[in-house]
């Protein structure tokens, strides 16, 4: 992940767990990008790492989707075929993905979605 699309997941991550610290621990990072080593990559991915899974998920249903996926991108930033292909198969298991390019389309993305999973939770 580029250095401003990192900020702006870090900023996106504190909100979260700011605003919603009883469901902090369903919102989390995959961290595909990350420098390994050879070695260690290989692991990973035998581990279950998969490139172009979105950068956050949101293990919580609401608006009728079992999930949120959300990918992190700057203004000028495009998904990789593989992102778009994980997309794709998200969205056929019911998974909504919304690629977010900045702090506040995060928030009106993220709140509608947790007022409705609070309204539907007890249900």
């Amino acid at each position: 992940m580029r250095h401003n699309e990192s900020e702006m997941q870090r900023a996106c991550v504190r909100w979260f767990r700011y605003q919603y610290p009883q469901h902090a621990s369903m919102l989390i990072g995959v961290p595909n990008g990350v420098a390994t080593t050879e070695r260690q990559g290989a692991i990973l991915k035998a581990e279950g790492m998969l490139a172009g899974v979105a950068d956050l998920l949101l293990l919580l249903p609401a608006q009728g989707y079992t999930m949120l996926a959300i990918e992190m991108k700057t203004d000028k930033g495009r998904q990789s075929p593989r992102q778009q292909a994980w997309q794709q198969e998200a969205e056929r298991h019911g998974i909504r993905y919304a690629l977010v390019r900045s702090f506040d389309e995060f928030i009106n993305l993220v709140e509608p979605y947790m007022q409705d999973y609070e309204r539907n939770k007890s249900n």
